[in-house]
Parts: structure tokens; sequence; C-alpha cells
């Protein structure tokens, strides 16, 4: 299994986990003490305290778990790029063997760090809606149906998010450490590969296809998107061939 589906796997676990213990405890609650039928205590404060304690829970287990996550993407995607990079250095006459430079520390801390913020970023942002659902059906006066309706639709919504991150940052941090790798290798140039794998590939990239880039500066393709290397922006799934220097 590769990295990005590696990584995919692993976080979309733990928010279906999160997913399931939000739908049980709420359910729970709901029954305990329904909105139409509350005498004791007010429906949607007990619900906002059952909340609160999930919210607790979660958020506690995602930052418990982000590092380790995100630390073994990070390494995982380092070993992938010095692997490839070193079998076409071979293959050209070229024997190499990368040691964790300070510049690539400094791209894997940067990627963990990151990865740690956007993996905690999908628990409180999901957490959010959550809430939002439920104080809304409260106050609409809707059934426990329509409620556990938005909670799947949230929950698509979310790994959705994830689908998107694991993609984009595999992409990310897979050209930053290739454009690492290269300089230190002595590449300057590189050509730059559209991968034909998009449904809507950028006609700018499609059409440097084979051309030449500077690794160091990267290259301007689309004003609007400013100065990019294969691979760096979301969504895009070029690649890296670098130009080795002749002896």
């Amino acid at each position: 299994m590769g990295i990005e589906a590696t990584y995919k796997k692993r976080l979309l676990r733990l928010v279906e986990e999160m997913e399931r213990s939000l739908a049980y405890w709420l359910t729970a609650r709901w029954h305990a003490n329904p909105p139409i039928m509350a005498q004791d205590e007010l429906p949607a404060a007990s619900l906002q305290r059952t909340m609160e304690q999930l919210g607790k829970r979660w958020l506690s287990r995602f930052d418990e778990a982000a590092p380790a996550l995100a630390a073994y993407f990070a390494q995982a995607a380092r070993e992938r790029v010095d692997g490839r990079l070193e079998e076409i250095l071979e293959r050209a006459g070229f024997i190499v063997d990368f040691k964790t430079s300070r510049a690539v520390q400094d791209m894997l801390r940067a990627t963990i760090n990151q990865n740690v913020s956007l993996i905690t970023n999908i628990a409180s942002e999901h957490l959010n809606k959550v809430e939002g659902a439920v104080m809304r059906s409260v106050q609409a006066g809707r059934d426990l149906h329509s409620l556990a309706e938005e909670l799947k639709e949230i929950g698509i919504t979310s790994r959705k998010r994830v689908a998107l991150i694991c993609n984009h940052q595999n992409n990310l941090a897979t050209s930053q450490i290739t454009r690492v790798r290269q300089l230190e290798a002595g590449i300057e140039m590189a050509i730059w590969r559209h991968s034909h794998a998009g449904k809507v590939p950028r006609p700018d990239h499609v059409a440097h296809d084979g051309k030449p880039y500077p690794v160091r500066e990267g290259i301007v393709l689309n004003p609007k998107e400013g100065v990019c290397w294969p691979g760096s922006l979301i969504n895009c799934r070029c690649f890296s061939q670098p130009i080795i220097p002749r002896r």
C-alpha cells in the first residue's frame, strides 16, 4: 500500500471512530432526555454538556495521535524520495547515499507541524459542525432521524477533507523533499512531467509537460498561482524528472 493510501487509511479510521462515538452518545442522550418530552433538565443543556465532554475526549485523542501519524508520513515520504532519486542517479553512474541533512530536517519538521495542524483541525471542525447540528435540531423541534442524517452528511464532508489533505500533503511533501535532494545532489534543472491522471488538468501544467524548469527558483506557470514546483499545488499530480549534469 502506498504512503498516501496508508496515511489516508489511518486518518479515516480515527475520524470514523469519532463519528461512531458521537452518534452513539448523542443518540443515548437524546433518548434519555427527548427534547419534546424533557421534564427535569432542559434538553439543550443536557446535549450541550454531552457535546462538551465528547469534544474534550476527541480533541485529546486527535492531539495525541497527530504527532506520531504526521511523523510517520513525513519519514515515509523522505525515504521514498531518497530511494527514487538514488536509483535514478545510480543508473546515470553516480553513487549517492543521502543523509538527513539540516535542510531535510527543516523540511521534515515543517511537514510534520503542518500535518499535525491539519489533523487536529479535522477534529475541531467536525465537532463544531456536529454541535451546531445538534443545537439546530433542538431549536427547530426536529426528530432524531433528521439529526442522524445531518451527522452522516458532516461525516461525508470530513472524509472528503481527509482524502484531499492526504493527497495534497503527499504531493507537496514529495515535491519539497525532491527539490531539496536534487539541489543537494547538484541538480539545478529538471523536466516538468504532467501525470495525465487528473480529471480536470491545469492547461498550463499540461502545456509545460516535458519542458525544463529551474529546481531552485521553481517556475510561474500561472500568475494567479505564483511560483510552483511539480506537485506543490492542490490536486497537482505532476512530478519532477532531474536533468543530471554530465561528468
